[in-house]
């Protein structure tokens, strides 16, 4: 009796499935619509020319720009993220001095962002490859989780003014910083004088200070930071928090940036 080879072919077909079925599955591809736009990384590996002084490197990236920072001057500029390739334009950057280890990290930084390095996304986690540096960074979320506004000890490191973003060595120097207590009772140093008063927290991010200082006098330098910061606390601020940073946006135009210490 003569046998139909079909019945065979179909078994040996059934017998590939069965084996590929048994296979190692493959690793779940990466999601090609995600994007690092509205997040901020924070560097946990560099491979290559290390950053001078350690790091670590920040990257926000924010409405099309970037903001950076790697342990001394922050800079920013536009970004291009199309075809998984930073473009950015110049980067402006402040102008503070940057001495011992942590000299040349500036332009570590902008040689590095400004040579088209290619990034990809893969859950939390940024890999930035340039020409001679990969930079692996964390979602800041995952690395640092939001500080909390009433309990923490908060340290001004930026002042905004309607004109522009201010850091300056005397700021650094005098560190105006800011607590809010658990019933609203606000203590700290203006920069020259010490702060007492309240903050009415809520609903939302609204906080509106109500603050005196002491009396005394400083060096026109110093008095002209604590200007700025009783400014910035002059009545109803929006309160933004983004893990160690605490952004205050005053009605009136002036604002804080202040990171946990």
């Amino acid at each position: 009796m003569r046998i139909s080879p079909r019945p065979l072919a179909v078994l040996l077909a059934l017998a590939g499935m069965v084996v590929a079925g048994c296979g190692s599955p493959d690793k779940e591809p990466v999601d090609d619509s995600a994007t690092p736009m509205g997040h901020t990384y924070i560097s946990t590996e560099v491979v290559g020319d290390k950053i001078p002084g350690g790091g670590p490197m920040t990257l926000t990236f924010t409405d099309g720009r970037i903001a950076a920072n790697s342990g001394c001057n922050s800079a920013g500029g536009t970004v291009d993220l199309s075809n998984n390739v930073v473009h950015t334009s110049p980067l402006a950057s402040t102008l503070m001095a940057c001495p011992g280890e942590r000299e040349g990290v500036d332009a570590w930084q902008n040689n590095f962002l400004e040579s088209d390095p290619t990034w990809r996304l893969d859950g939390d986690r940024l890999t930035l490859t340039g020409q001679s540096v990969t930079v692996h960074l964390t979602d800041k979320k995952i690395v640092s989780p939001d500080k909390p506004l009433t309990g923490t000890a908060w340290v001004v490191t930026t002042m905004i003014t309607p004109d522009a973003q201010i850091r300056s060595t005397t700021l650094d120097q005098v560190s105006p910083n800011l607590g809010i207590g658990e019933g609203g009772t606000v203590s700290g140093t203006a920069g020259c004088n010490r702060i007492t008063g309240t903050a009415g927290v809520g609903p939302g991010d609204a906080v509106t200070f109500a603050v005196a200082t002491t009396k005394m006098m400083c060096p026109p330098e110093v008095m002209e930071v604590e200007q700025n910061v009783l400014r910035a606390l002059d009545g109803r601020t929006t309160a933004t928090i983004d893990a160690d940073t605490l952004t205050l946006r005053n009605d009136n135009g002036y604002g804080l940036i202040l990171h946990a210490q």
